[in-house]
């Protein structure tokens, strides 16, 4: 389970968890509400983040796939056909 340190001056009840919470105490939180208590940075801080966590809006996009580059065209010939000579 991820962590996180209630930063209020009071305590505090906090249904989700079924408790009430000290200042300054660190409290574990289901990992996908993790977010949801350490976003609240006037509240919470972080303490120990979930395996794998990624803060939404810092994901990268995966590179998208190279096209494979197109064959080189044959250059076009640019010499005009003979014509036949009259022989002498």
């Amino acid at each position: 389970m991820a962590r996180v340190r209630y930063l209020g001056a009071e305590t505090a009840t906090v249904p989700e968890l079924g408790r009430t919470v000290e200042p300054d105490e660190i409290v574990e939180v289901p990992d996908e509400r993790y977010w949801g208590y350490a976003c609240q940075t006037a509240n919470w801080e972080e303490i120990q983040p979930p395996d794998g966590f990624v803060p939404p809006g810092t994901e990268t996009e995966p590179e998208p796939e190279a096209e494979p580059e197109p064959k080189p065209k044959a250059p076009l010939k640019k010499t005009a056909a003979k014509a036949p000579q009259k022989g002498d």
